[in-house]
């Protein structure tokens, strides 16, 4: 095939990029501007991979063993009717992931609603930004992560990233903060941090102690925006009731961060004609993360950032289709076009889409780590099929989840590697890649881009649209309710979304040809996109955003003497989510080949460990064995750990399952635990 331009597979900057064969060059794109990090250059390496699946594989006498595309489909239909009539719709689960197009997720959540009549679908996007997406449409009555273009950022002035560490993330994300004055808020002096002229290092769990501080200071300082806030707001008064009493000097003793800073912080993003806070995994995979992340909203709302141009809140989605892939149907509580599952007119709009009853669709099923734990319980799932997810590495308390996963009567997985997860199926399905099929994805800043097919699928292999196609028939569906090319797909999707918050109607695969940038909402054919929202009005009724009260409780789980450290978990530059596809690439591997614990070196001596040995991090939930690695500027009482490696290196042996009661995202990034030798945890 001629060289083609495409994205690249990763995270949702989406980079823009050429393929020509297997063959990667950048090319000049918005978000990217002729860069790539080194996950992007080295992305082409997969498509050729010796370890990739290409042939449909049946567990018998407790091996993997290859079968047909026929035997393989004929089979899995089978078990799935055969749980569904023994044990109910809900005994067949699914779940799905953020990484994949907005026409598989579409045709996935339609799959569980249609075909199996499931109320059990989830996807591993609850693990990446649901916090910030409760926040956003709560504050907002909206949720798309950055409601203006990344390139509007090389205009600010400040600019404060909580959360966020995009230099290993998204590196070429940092080429729009140049020029500007950085504020990091990071418990941890990462490479981003290392680019900002104030770090604020909070202790972890105390985000929302450090943002209520500084919004004490604005309004201390004489800073509030008055007039935004009388004219653009509601709920002041409300929120203010619990801000008052969080003085910097009270925030001081809870977070670490000096009053004089918060301060500092308050007078540089007041002083600014420009301004952007933004927010990410680390101070929203909390079990209080919708609060932290409203707390900086409110301190973006008292100084009248939000729904103006040059200035605003947003949020940095990880996942490469993390935002579409939540609003078009694979989230427990949500039809296509972001509409609400337990809403009448919603259920009737889509039912009338796909030719079936409203009232045959069931209601919200459970969140991801739920489902995950209900898993061949009494009441719970029997059988599982798993999209573009590797649940036994990405999810918290891992191992409980491997135990889980154990226990069901029949497993499906999909991919295109042998994941861990694949590797305990009973059937594993080969499905294309990234640049073997063509498909839509929504980026950060809410814009559709076309993903194009570059490659020709090895024999064998088949898409995932495909396969849902396939069960779909054997489950008795008409033939054309479940369309297998991804342009047809996608005009369903329009119509399915119209009238919705995000709204693709007036997208078209010809207008993404033609290059037009197109930020949702879309809602009629000559519409351009919607690249800035709320410059005019906010989502909700009236028009108005809302101060949502917030009160910091800290931490799920404190440090005590049996466990009295803090660990907090993360990425680094090399690997992507689980790893099960940067794990393969030599390049990447090579440097960073296993688990380290990041830990300052008194604390790491007081436990006799020295850099280079083999400790055992462990919590009251699990233990990860991990190389020591020392880093002067931790925080003596804090630990860090990658979560990209399997078996016992798995980060999230002894993560924290607790959740936040609105979002149901787990508390990834803070628990207690104890740092020993490997003799001594024996």
């Amino acid at each position: 095939m001629p060289q083609v331009d495409t994205h690249c597979p990763y995270c949702a900057l989406q980079c823009g990029m050429s393929l020509d064969g297997a063959r990667v060059t950048p090319r000049d794109f918005p978000v990217n501007a002729g860069g790539l990090c080194q996950k992007g250059w080295t992305s082409g390496s997969l498509l050729t991979s010796p370890k990739r699946l290409t042939t449909p594989m049946l567990r018998v006498n407790g091996a993997l063993e290859p079968v047909s595309w026929d035997f393989a489909l004929d089979h899995v239909a089978r078990k799935l009717r055969e749980t569904q009539k023994s044990h109910g719709p809900d005994s067949v689960a699914i779940f799905g992931g953020g990484g994949l197009t907005n026409e598989k997720a579409y045709l996935l959540g339609k799959f569980a609603r249609v075909a199996l009549g499931t109320s059990q679908i989830d996807y591993n996007g609850r693990f990446c930004m649901s916090s910030a997406a409760a926040a956003g449409i709560k504050a907002f009555g909206a949720d798309r992560g950055m409601p203006f273009p990344v390139t509007d950022l090389k205009n600010a002035d400040v600019v404060l990233l909580a959360g966020a560490n995009p230099a290993e993330t998204m590196p070429p994300f940092t080429q729009h903060l140049r020029g500007t004055d950085l504020i990091v808020v990071d418990p941890r002096r990462t490479p981003t941090a290392e680019l900002a002229s104030l770090h604020l290092a909070p202790a972890p769990g105390t985000d929302l102690a450090l943002a209520l501080g500084i919004l004490h200071a604005v309004v201390e300082g004489g800073h509030l925006n008055q007039s935004y806030v009388d004219d653009r707001t509601s709920g002041f008064a409300e929120m203010w009731r619990i801000a008052a009493s969080w003085w910097p000097e009270r925030a001081e003793r809870v977070t670490g961060v000096s009053a004089a800073d918060m301060r500092l912080a308050a007078e540089k993003l007041a002083a600014a004609r420009n301004a952007y806070i933004l927010t990410a995994r680390g101070t929203e995979q909390h079990a209080t993360g919708t609060a932290n992340v409203g707390a900086w909203i409110n301190l973006a709302l008292s100084l009248g950032l939000p729904g103006r141009t040059g200035s605003g809140y947003g949020c940095l989605t990880g996942q490469g289709n993390g935002q579409g892939g939540r609003e078009h149907g694979q989230k427990a509580d949500q039809l296509p076009g972001y509409r609400k599952l337990d809403d009448p007119a919603a259920r009737e709009h889509v039912a009338g889409v796909w030719g079936v009853d409203a009232d045959s669709l069931p209601g919200p099923g459970r969140s991801a780590t739920e489902l995950l734990e209900a898993l061949g319980q009494e009441n719970g799932p029997k059988a599982l099929m798993v999209f573009g997810s590797n649940v036994v590495v990405s999810a918290p308390r891992s191992q409980r989840v491997q135990d889980r996963l154990s226990e069901l009567d029949f497993l499906v997985v999909a991919d295109f590697v042998l994941s861990e997860t694949a590797a305990l199926a009973d059937v594993v399905l080969p499905v294309t890649q990234w640049a073997e099929e063509d498909g839509t994805l929504t980026n950060l800043e809410g814009r559709i881009l076309l993903r194009r097919k570059a490659l020709t699928p090895p024999p064998g292999v088949r898409s995932d649209l495909d396969v849902l196609h396939g069960l779909a028939n054997r489950l008795g569906q008409p033939e054309n309710r479940f369309p297998t090319d991804a342009e047809t797909v996608f005009e369903e999707l329009r119509i399915a979304s119209k009238g919705g918050i995000a709204d693709y109607s007036g997208v078209s695969y010809d207008r993404l040809r033609a290059g037009e940038a197109l930020h949702w909402p879309v809602p009629e054919n000559d519409h351009p996109g919607t690249p800035r929202m709320f410059l005019d009005a906010f989502a909700h009724p009236d028009g108005r955003a809302r101060f949502v009260p917030v009160e910091h409780t800290g931490p799920a789980e404190l440090p005590d003497d049996e466990f009295p450290l803090q660990a907090t978990t993360g990425r680094v530059l090399q690997h992507y989510q689980s790893g099960a596809q940067t794990r393969l690439i030599g390049e990447l591997n090579d440097v960073v080949p296993e688990v380290f614990v990041e830990v300052h070196p008194d604390t790491a001596k007081r436990a006799g460990l020295e850099e280079g040995d083999r400790a055992v991090v462990r919590s009251r939930r699990g233990e990860t064995v991990a190389k020591v690695r020392f880093a002067q500027s931790l925080k003596p009482d804090l630990v860090f750990l990658p979560f990209h490696f399997p078996g016992e290196q798995r980060a999230n042996l002894f993560t924290n399952p607790a959740l936040d009661p609105v979002s149901r995202m787990p508390e990834f990034k803070v628990c207690a635990v104890s740092l020993s030798t490997v003799d001594g945890a024996a």
